[in-house]
C-alpha cells in the first residue's frame, strides 16, 4: 500500500492569529505554530527564498490536522475571494460536529455565515456551507439520531 494516511490539509491565509483564533473556536486544537523558511522549503515548494509561519491544528479525535500558512515572503498573490462553489481546484473542507446550531452561532463573530442555509438531508444529517473569515469554503456536517 502506497499511502499511510492523509496527514494534513494546507490552507495559506493572511491573518494567522485571526485563522487559528475561528479554527480553534470549531473545536480544532492548536498543536504548535512555528517559522519555517530555509533551501529544504525553498526545494519542496518550488518558490525561492521563500519565508512563512505555520499553525498546526488537530481535529478533536487526532485522525486529522489542518495547516495555517502566512507567507512573509515572497508576497503571496491575489486577494482572497468568495469563489463559487463549483470552481476548480480546492473547494472545502468538511467538519463534522456535535451541534450545528450553537456551531454557527460560535462561529458567527469570527465572520462566518452561511451560504444559504441549513438543509436537512433526508433526516440523517444537518448540512450547511460557510463562508469563513478571508472567504474560506467550509462545509458543516451533524450528524441525526436515526
Amino acid at each position: 500500500m502506497a499511502v499511510q494516511r492523509m496527514d494534513n490539509v494546507g490552507i495559506v491565509v493572511q491573518d494567522l492569529p485571526r485563522m487559528v483564533s475561528f479554527f480553534t473556536e470549531l473545536g480544532l486544537e492548536l498543536e504548535g505554530e512555528a517559522a519555517v523558511e530555509g533551501p529544504w522549503m525553498d526545494g519542496c515548494i518550488d518558490i525561492d527564498d521563500a519565508a512563512c509561519d505555520i499553525a498546526m491544528l488537530r481535529t478533536p479525535d487526532g485522525h486529522s490536522r489542518l495547516e495555517l500558512s502566512c507567507f512573509r515572503r515572497p508576497e503571496t498573490p491575489g486577494e482572497p475571494e468568495s469563489r463559487p462553489v463549483n470552481t476548480y481546484g480546492y473547494l472545502r473542507v468538511m467538519f463534522a460536529v456535535d451541534d450545528l446550531e450553537d456551531t454557527l452561532a460560535r462561529l458567527r463573530p469570527h465572520g462566518c455565515e452561511v451560504l444559504r442555509e441549513v438543509v436537512n438531508y433526508e433526516d440523517v444529517y444537518l448540512l450547511c456551507y460557510v463562508r469563513g473569515p478571508e472567504g474560506l469554503l467550509l462545509g458543516l456536517a451533524q450528524q441525526l439520531a436515526g
